[in-house]
């Protein structure tokens, strides 16, 4: 998969690098990639196919809800492995199981993504139609994920992941969502992860380090050396 760049996206990302709003701080990102397989894709798409149907192989679960029974079809595990490559690109230092990753997605619709966009993302909206001369955070991100993956032909996909298993949580997270708006027919999908992280959380923890540093220099002081 290739990254692509996109200016519009370029645009929402900058203004959510770094949001602080006293105690707490709203980080975003926006990725596009396409599904096209680059460098080591292959390999490890085959791979990620064979871990399924090693799955399905052993599943005795035959109930029409069983994940079992989702992944029968040629077409779900396609989607399944380009949202799971997309995850390997996002993060290239964590191994993602594709039968674990499956249990975290849920198809979403674009009215469920806006109802938590607008009840999480609130306070920042404001800062940007402030910013931005009373244009809708909302309506300038519709555009610009129309822009790139066509969002009327678009499957939309949340990951909500255990603790044990999410790496987009970071020290201090109050909340933070991960999205995924996949185009097949244009065989790109665009990444969408935005978090609330606690400010006093991580001076607490910078605290707490300086603190530990000073107290081993104090032992060291009265060590011979």
């Amino acid at each position: 998969m290739k990254y692509l760049e996109y200016t519009p996206l370029d645009r929402i990302n900058d203004f959510l690098s770094h949001l602080s709003l006293g105690e707490r701080t709203i980080k975003g990102c926006l990725e596009a990639y396409s599904c096209k397989h680059t460098g080591t894709d292959k390999k490890l798409s085959l791979s990620l196919e064979h871990e399924i149907l090693d799955y399905l192989g052993k599943s005795s679960d035959t109930e029409s809800s069983s994940p079992a029974e989702y992944l029968c079809s040629r077409s779900s595990r396609k989607t399944l492995t380009y949202l799971v490559l997309t995850l390997y690109h996002m993060y290239p230092d964590y191994d993602f199981s594709a039968v674990r990753a499956h249990q975290f997605f849920m198809e979403e619709s674009w009215d469920s993504f806006k109802q938590i966009f607008d009840a999480y993302m609130f306070e920042i909206s404001k800062e940007w139609v402030e910013a931005n001369e009373g244009n809708s955070l909302l309506d300038t991100l519709y555009k610009a994920l129309d822009e790139v993956v066509k969002l009327a032909e678009c499957e939309i996909y949340s990951y909500n992941p255990d603790s044990d298993g999410d790496p987009f949580l970071e020290r201090g997270a109050i909340w933070s969502f991960s999205f995924f708006f996949y185009n097949r027919k244009l065989k790109r999908v665009v990444s969408f992860r935005f978090s609330c992280l606690s400010n006093l959380a991580n001076e607490n923890f910078l605290t707490e380090g300086l603190y530990y540093e000073e107290e081993d220099g104090e032992i060291f002081d009265d060590m011979d050396i």
